[in-house]
């Protein structure tokens, strides 16, 4: 693996960063443009003996894996930024101040800024990444063999303390929406509740604390990469195949791989979790093995820009969207493939310069996004 040489990044985890921005755009693009769109990946929305069309289905299903390997690569980053930081003689409570402000940063972009735009409280990735970042800070200290098995810990047994506290259709108190469950109500709206996500940042910073800490002699990254992921594609089969718990009373209701693929992403199921995690550890392991074989890196490949500007990207794409409402309406899904694309051009040298800004003034406010 390689360190880009301003950023300190390690380009395979920006490249799978920059792919699941992209894939992000087709779902916002498909909110904003297609008329057909699904959105029922929840247990809130879940209705019995519904069918889908599959173009509509799996346009939305491969995105699912966005949100997770985001919020996993982000506690990669966090321990591999803390490492670089400890290098360059920054003291651990200044790297604990900087990550606590930059995660309430990010959860009071969704707190305040989307809020505003959605005329209602809405708490939404953003919200669950800031919250995730602030608790890292004295998470982190536990050190990584106990930070691991809390992580298992709070994404196998969430659900168990999700039923004693709450059934599907029932009044969602106000801590539990921000903590497990979701609350798509009239005041305010919680897509995404902080702890199971929590739970898949803290893989993420225990995977980054693996890079920085394994021996010459131990197993290559992209080996235990597809490891894990096996493990976790083999655990999604046995749970969505006993269709009892883990699949957060989204039953299986057929054998056709969209019956099998239908889980819930609001909450994440522990069924959803281990299929997105899974896939994702093994799109992770591919990119890595192609780092190894690649001697030269284009910086300015869109890929990896996107990848470098990711949350840039992701306020970005809300406005060139919603500047492309002027000129398009809601259609097919085929105008909506080609606005997407529309969107990335122009998102494009938008963040390549975004990104040369950010590399010259390291220490400037800039760092935050």
């Amino acid at each position: 693996m390689s360190f880009d040489n301003n950023a300190h990044r390690i380009t395979a985890i920006d490249w799978l960063r920059g792919i699941v921005m992209m894939l992000m755009a087709l779902d916002h693009a498909s909110w904003f443009f297609n008329e057909q769109r699904i959105f029922a990946d929840s247990v809130l929305l879940y209705e019995p003996g519904v069918h889908f069309a599959a173009d509509q289905f799996f346009t939305r299903w491969i995105t699912h894996i966005c949100a997770p390997t985001f919020i996993f690569l982000a506690g990669a980053s966090i321990a591999i930024s803390n490492f670089q930081r400890r290098r360059q003689g920054m003291s651990g409570t200044v790297i604990d101040q900087e990550l606590l402000m930059r995660g309430a940063f990010i959860a009071l972009l969704d707190i305040v800024l989307f809020s505003l735009v959605g005329g209602k409280p809405v708490l939404q990735v953003l919200y669950a990444i800031g919250i995730s970042m602030m608790l890292m800070v004295y998470l982190q200290r536990l050190g990584t063999e106990a930070v691991f098995w809390l992580a298992i810990l709070i994404i196998a047994g969430g659900e168990s303390l999700l039923t004693l506290l709450w059934q599907p259709g029932g009044d969602v108190p106000l801590w539990l929406s921000l903590t497990f469950a979701p609350d798509f109500g009239a005041t305010y709206t919680v897509l995404y509740p902080a702890l199971p996500w929590l739970g898949m940042m803290m893989l993420g910073w225990v995977f980054g604390q693996w890079l920085l800490t394994r021996t010459s002699g131990a197993t290559a990254p992209h080996r235990l990469l597809l490891t894990c992921s096996w493990l976790a594609l083999t655990l999604f089969v046995i749970v969505r195949g006993f269709d009892g718990y883990g699949n957060l009373f989204m039953h299986l209701e057929g054998n056709t791989l969209i019956d099998w693929l239908y889980v819930s992403k609001y909450p994440p199921s522990l069924a959803y979790t281990l299929l997105e995690l899974g896939l994702m550890a093994i799109i992770l392991s591919l990119l890595m093995r192609l780092e190894s074989f690649n001697k030269t890196i284009n910086r300015n490949n869109p890929v990896l820009v996107f990848g470098q500007t990711a949350l840039f990207f992701y306020l970005a794409h809300f406005a060139v969207l919603g500047l492309l409402e002027l000129f398009f309406t809601r259609g097919s899904l085929l105008q909506t493939s080609v606005i997407t694309l529309l969107a990335l051009v122009i998102l494009y040298p938008v963040c390549r310069a975004y990104r040369t800004l950010k590399w010259r003034h390291p220490q400037s406010l800039l760092r935050f996004l």
